[in-house]
């Protein structure tokens, strides 16, 4: 195959893979650290000591998540000196601050704090190791901002200028805050959150079904239910405000996304594609089935907004076509599912369903809950598919082209890494794996006591 003695493509399905593979685990972490924080909350504020059972079981996932998650990502920024070079140098002024700030400030801190909140229980105070359970939360989401940040600014530029190929940094800040810092970031944020809600409801669901300390995961599962009435709207209002958000500033990534051709006249509204097929050459869709004024409606929240179509843009900066299309509906459609999944359980709550000794009965609402544990990875992935195939064919939109940003090296040297990174990207999750089956088939120690300095609690 032909893609295959290109460097610029191989470096790219590498920094894909590796990316794809390595936000598994911060999308578990982050989402675990809030649980965990709301189980501590819930354990100090009541002295129940279920919570503080639920919270050393649940902090062993999150645990075996930020190990996989360390080793995992450190091959990344590697790949921007090896496979990015000519970017590193374009976009080094601005880059290369940010990172170094995600790694000394955000992974510093959570390291730091992480094995006091695991293994401090009998070394500090109640309300010391509930500090240092913020503190693992706090700096994991701060890692996600610095990140976010980094690649808000390649989507948006922002904060100085471009002057021979080099990005000249004039306002740090312009440039942390560009102009997606703010909806990305909570939109990843919750995403975050939302997955590991319906890890752990999953998770909380299988012991159900198996009929397995039946009372001690419904109480997972109620406070997962209850955090995600909340938070999977949330959520979809924010895809919705980043929606409009993205229309203003890639117009030709949204229309990348619709399948969106012409634009529309004024006074009639543009139609979204429940589903379509571009044809490229003739710049049209051989197949489509639109529904009228909805993708004005979703784009400007008019019916007759304008929304710029494909033809409107040179073709050397269309984005592709139709790996955004159908991974932005997987994305959309499993946001949606988890919404209705939420309210779904809610009913059977008030009609007494989740009660202990017949929650067990309703196998097929369990059996629900099980298959969307992976359900919140398959729609992040596919977002940030979106995003990045989206915005091709830039690396920094508008100012350096993505053939332009990479390494000129060998296809056989990136290929071999490629092969490498395949090979160790295999048996992390398998170690992963292994971890996870261990503690699911012992399940929480019933028999640990609450340290003895806690108001009410013995041993």
């Amino acid at each position: 195959m032909q893609v295959l003695s290109d460097p610029v493509f191989l470096s790219r399905l590498q920094f894909a893979a590796t990316t794809m593979f390595h936000i598994i685990w911060p999308l578990t972490t982050i989402g675990l650290s809030v649980f965990l924080v709301a189980l501590e909350a819930l354990w100090l504020k009541t002295g129940d000591p279920d919570y503080y059972l639920h919270f050393r079981f649940w902090a062993r996932i999150f645990a075996v998540g930020f190990a996989i998650g360390v080793v995992s990502g450190i091959p990344l920024e590697f790949q921007f000196g090896t496979n990015w070079a000519p970017f590193s140098v374009a976009a080094g002024n601005f880059f290369g601050q940010v990172l170094s700030f995600e790694g000394a400030m955000a992974f510093m801190l959570e390291s730091a704090f992480l094995s006091i909140m695991l293994f401090g229980w009998k070394r500090v105070g109640p309300k010391a190791h509930f500090v240092s359970t913020i503190l693992v939360c706090f700096a994991a989401s701060l890692s996600a901002f610095w990140i976010m940040a980094a690649n808000s600014w390649m989507q948006t530029p922002a904060g100085g200028h471009f002057a021979g190929g080099i990005f000249h940094l004039d306002d740090f800040w312009g440039a942390v805050f560009n102009p997606d810092t703010v909806i990305s970031f909570t939109h990843m944020w919750l995403a975050c959150l939302e997955t590991s809600l319906f890890l752990v409801g999953g998770i909380s669901a299988f012991y159900i079904w198996r009929q397995t300390q039946t009372a001690f995961f419904l109480r997972s599962f109620k406070l997962a239910l209850v955090m995600a009435v909340v938070v999977a709207p949330l959520q979809a209002l924010i895809g919705d405000t980043s929606g409009v958000h993205i229309g203003k500033l890639q117009p030709a990534k949204v229309a990348a996304i619709e399948s969106h051709w012409e634009t529309n006249k004024p006074g009639t509204g543009a139609p979204w594609n429940m589903l379509a097929w571009p044809d490229t050459e003739n710049e049209r869709n051989s197949f489509e089935i639109p529904i009228p004024y909805v993708l004005s409606l979703l784009i400007t929240h008019t019916p007759t907004g304008k929304v710029p179509g494909l033809k409107d843009f040179p073709k050397d900066q269309r984005p592709p076509i139709v790996i955004p299309f159908y991974s932005f509906r997987v994305m959309v459609g499993i946001g949606f599912v988890m919404i209705a999944v939420m309210l779904g359980t809610l009913y059977a709550w008030k009609k007494g369903m989740l009660c202990p000794e017949q929650v067990s009965r309703h196998t097929l609402l369990m059996g629900i809950w099980m298959a969307m544990a992976p359900m919140g990875y398959l729609a992040t992935e596919m977002g940030w598919v979106t995003r990045e195939v989206g915005r091709q064919p830039w690396i920094i939109y508008g100012w350096l082209r993505t053939q332009e940003g990479a390494s000129i090296l060998p296809p056989a040297a990136v290929g071999s890494t490629l092969a490498m990174y395949f090979a160790v990207y295999t048996l992390l999750p398998l170690a992963a794996g292994w971890f996870y089956y261990k503690i699911l088939a012992k399940g929480p120690d019933l028999t640990l006591a609450p340290p003895a300095s806690h108001p009410g609690q013995g041993g």
